[in-house]
């Protein structure tokens, strides 16, 4: 029985994570989606839409080898796909 709840409550908080993961990825993108159009304006040689293609590739190849589990801080950290930036 112990193990019954235990079950229940670790699937609530996966839950939990995810829903609040959902809504913060909402909330990001509505936010960020001023700046986005502005950069894109402002994208007159195409840089932006190769760094894409290559994140997009890296991340599908990373993917395929690993699948970790991010913590939920990392998952709603606005900052993360910047790190191509610096």
């Amino acid at each position: 029985m112990q193990t019954l709840a235990v079950d229940i409550a670790s699937t609530f908080v996966d839950d939990a994570a995810a829903l609040l993961s959902g809504f913060g990825r909402a909330l990001l993108r509505v936010v960020m989606a001023p700046i986005d159009r502005i950069a894109n304006a402002c994208d007159i040689a195409g840089v932006l839409a190769g760094r894409r293609a290559t994140f997009r590739m890296w991340r599908t190849s990373r993917s395929r080898h690993e699948r970790r589990r991010f913590s939920v801080l990392g998952r709603l950290n606005p900052f993360r796909h910047l790190a191509h930036l610096t």
